[in-house]
């Protein structure tokens, strides 16, 4: 009998461990997800809702209302925004990870995978993969609906691809910000309200919907130095959307004058960030 105990746990499934264990169960936990979200087909539809109704609004409310670079026309305005709403897009996404962790939290579904052989990151990162699946298929939808109402792109596919590539890198980097937020709350729909609450002034005080140029002083430097701020300015001038009359910058912020490399510099830096933030507060939170 001592023998056999002694030998007992050689027989329990260890992980490989490393990079390749990693991938592995990050990708399984992805899998899981994206199948519960097949299962529950009211979170994508849902999920869509929400910026077609902001695609339409803001084009036919506002479309005419809005001097664009000296201009009031509807079409130049259609131009100016989408990259914004894209941008809005998914980094609202953020509420919806976040809710998505707490509620495995609250279920005990979290200490259910910690007693799995399994790297430590891979339940986060499986849950930010499976997010990015699903806002890339919203951004998909939200693409051809602003296509319908009049938005056009200027420039070759491949730019306009890497316009998308840039938004839903900040979707991805956004993401762990609200797994963080799921992790340090006790319910899901504590994530939501504390997944939302702080992104309608970081992606008001921005070049997303208005021009900076109407903005006080103090403010424009807030805008051109916010990250949302670069990657709205990077899809525009990928989408070649950019706007004659309306400077990508008015203070001379470096953001603002190389919208496409720091944009891709802050989300880099959120993702490094915040995972690991992240990943620790799942490690204590867990226990």
């Amino acid at each position: 009998m001592s023998e056999i105990a002694k030998d007992a746990p050689s027989l329990l499934p260890r992980p490989a461990g490393g990079v390749t264990q990693s991938v592995k169960d990050s990708l399984v936990v992805a899998k899981r997800n994206l199948i519960r979200m097949t299962r529950i087909p009211e979170m994508v539809i849902f999920g869509l809702i929400q910026p077609i109704m902001f695609v339409v609004l803001f084009t036919y409310v506002f479309g005419g209302s809005i001097s664009i670079g000296g201009s009031t026309d509807p079409q130049l305005y259609k131009e100016f925004l989408m990259a914004g709403i894209f941008a809005q897009t998914v980094t609202f996404a953020t509420a919806g990870a976040g809710a998505g962790i707490a509620d495995d939290m609250h279920k005990g579904l979290i200490d259910r995978f910690r007693s799995l052989p399994m790297a430590r990151g891979a339940v986060l990162t499986g849950r930010t993969l499976a997010d990015l699946v699903q806002t890339t298929l919203t951004l998909v939808v939200l693409a051809g609906v602003a296509l319908i109402v009049g938005w056009r792109t200027h420039e070759n596919i491949g730019k306009v691809i890497c316009g998308f590539l840039l938004l839903l890198l900040l979707g991805y980097a956004f993401s762990w910000i609200g797994a963080l937020i799921g992790l340090s709350v006790r319910t899901p729909e504590a994530a939501t309200s504390g997944g939302l609450i702080w992104l309608f002034p970081l992606t008001f005080i921005s070049n997303a919907f208005v021009p900076v140029t109407g903005m006080p002083t103090f403010l424009q430097h807030v805008a051109e130095w916010n990250p949302f701020s670069a990657t709205v300015a990077g899809a525009r001038e990928l989408f070649g959307n950019t706007m004659p009359g309306v400077p990508q910058s008015v203070t001379g912020a470096w953001p603002m004058e190389h919208p496409i490399l720091a944009s891709v510099i802050w989300s880099v830096l959120i993702i490094v960030v915040f995972r690991t933030l992240a990943v620790r507060k799942y490690r204590s939170a867990a226990v």
